[in-house]
């Protein structure tokens, strides 16, 4: 009869039993927790895939007890490792009556190490019939059952390790999210991208529009903040000659968490001298589709109920027409501000008192056309006032050479043609200022610093971030950010 992970005593009758089991084994000088080395010579996929090659050779696997089936003088458990599971045949005869007596009273969940044969069993499956078994360390939490156990959302984050245990589909995410990163890196480093590290810990937070964490340093007896963004620190590189720089690291925004924002992630920023964001629009499409096609063996995917397909070239529309399109509104001839606050009110768009006419049309094109861009494509040209860090276009100098890059209605990549102007620089960080004062806590603060900086002369740039997490949720048809990190931000129980 097979046991099932939880049986019919409640989780704290079974913690009991186990620690009695434990304390039993310790008693009788057998602490499992005593093994500080196993040898390991093959894992689960290898032996089910190689059979041929393994069938009747010796092998020694170690993993966790998913299932145990006690058959009299035999048995048989499923001996789960990192790439998947394999069952192994445990015979009285085989191990000896003493250890076959301790072998039965092993748990579901216990790290187990087994030395023993190849074979198949009458029934065809891949096996491996013990010669010796080891209780290497013991489970004294029992497994959630496997039909009505860690299905819970919040609890599946909360211990994301019993989630890699029971859900084998979560494992495979996080499997490719390593696949993915690696796949950016070799594809920048085939660029001449240089990989850099810059400071965590930083004394102006700029670079988006965010709120900071803020933390003290004891020492200098200052306040600090963690960084919001990779941005100014990577300019500095690239006025200093580097021309090719990224860095993957994270960001810290003391925001709201939703499926799509956690208050720390990873962000890949990279800055490339003398181009410009139709640059850095061929290097985007580039990436994605490199990257996709590698991890996924295809250019096309699936995410929710859309196929997106890579294969393509991305679509490009400019904000005015995006906003024209599906809102049937045209900024184009919206004199000032206060007509398109007129035009906010008239189509039930909330704005605040500080917002102008760019701000609005940004609020237009949230509310009725991102939603509309499912295949990727780069919507073009912001308005100046959300783009303090962006060239003006020459010929239309209220908007600027920036896009951002939606993909089934989300944004996943930001870009600009880099302000290398000083003095425009200067005069768009005091307007930040300005906002900030008015209460806009998420307004750029002046770098007095990167402005010496660009002082020196920096050269055209392309620039551009992607989020990390928001990439492989594409790529890997996950819903929330939540499912692509380890460990998401949650409030502590109480």
């Amino acid at each position: 009869m097979e046991e099932t992970n939880i049986n019919l005593q409640d989780e704290h009758e079974q913690q009991r039993v186990r620690r009695e089991k434990l304390e039993a084994l310790q008693a009788a000088g057998l602490d499992p927790f005593r093994h500080v080395t196993y040898e390991v010579t093959a894992h689960s996929a290898e032996v089910q895939e190689g059979f041929d090659a393994f069938e009747g050779k010796a092998v020694g696997i170690a993993g966790r007890v998913m299932t145990k089936r006690v058959m009299g003088k035999a048995s048989f458990i499923d001996v789960q490792d990192r790439s998947g599971r394999i069952q192994s045949y445990v015979a009285r005869d085989a191990i000896g009556e003493e250890e076959y007596s301790r072998f039965k009273q092993f748990d579901i969940g216990d790290i187990v190490g087994i030395q023993g044969e190849v074979f198949k069993t009458q029934k065809g499956e891949i096996s491996v019939k013990a010669k010796e078994i080891t209780l290497l360390a013991k489970a004294l939490q029992p497994l959630p059952e496997k039909w009505h156990g860690l299905r819970d959302t919040e609890a599946r984050y909360r211990r994301r390790y019993v989630d890699l245990i029971v859900n084998p589909d979560i494992k495979e995410t996080f499997i490719k999210r390593t696949a993915i990163i690696k796949g950016i890196r070799e594809f920048l480093d085939g660029r001449g991208y240089l990989e850099v590290d810059t400071p965590v810990l930083q004394t102006v937070p700029s670079g988006a529009a965010a709120r900071p964490f803020v933390t003290h340093h004891n020492t200098l007896d200052m306040h600090m903040y963690l960084r919001i963004a990779l941005e100014l620190p990577l300019k500095r590189l690239i006025v200093g000659g580097l021309e090719r720089v990224y860095e993957m690291g994270r960001n810290f925004r003391n925001e709201g968490i939703s499926t799509r924002h956690n208050p720390e992630f990873v962000m890949l920023e990279l800055y490339e001298a003398y181009t410009d964001y139709h640059g850095m629009m061929e290097l985007a499409e580039s990436l994605i589709r490199t990257v996709c096609e590698k991890v996924n063996g295809t250019t096309k995917i699936t995410y929710g109920e859309h196929e997106i397909d890579f294969g393509k070239p991305f679509a490009r529309i400019t904000m005015i027409d995006a906003v024209k399109q599906y809102a049937n509104v045209d900024f184009n001839e919206i004199a000032d501000t206060e007509a398109a606050k007129a035009a906010a009110k008239a189509h039930k768009v909330h704005f605040e008192k500080h917002h102008s006419k760019g701000d609005i049309l940004s609020l237009f094109f949230e509310e009725f056309a991102e939603k509309h861009l499912i295949q990727p494509t780069f919507l073009l040209d912001y308005p100046v006032e959300i783009s303090p860090l962006t060239k003006r276009i020459p010929n239309n100098p209220d908007y600027t050479e920036r896009f951002e890059l939606f993909i089934a209605g989300n944004e996943t990549a930001n870009a600009y043609s880099e302000l290398n102007d000083p003095i425009d620089q200067r005069a768009r960080f005091k307007h930040q200022e300005e906002l900030r004062q008015a209460g806009d806590e998420e307004a750029n603060m002046t770098d007095e610093d990167f402005l010496t900086a660009v002082e020196y002369g920096m050269p055209p740039t392309g620039g551009m971030g992607i989020g990390i997490e928001r990439l492989i949720m594409l790529l890997t048809n996950s819903a929330s950010i939540r499912d692509v990190i380890f460990f998401p931000t949650m409030k502590p129980r109480d």
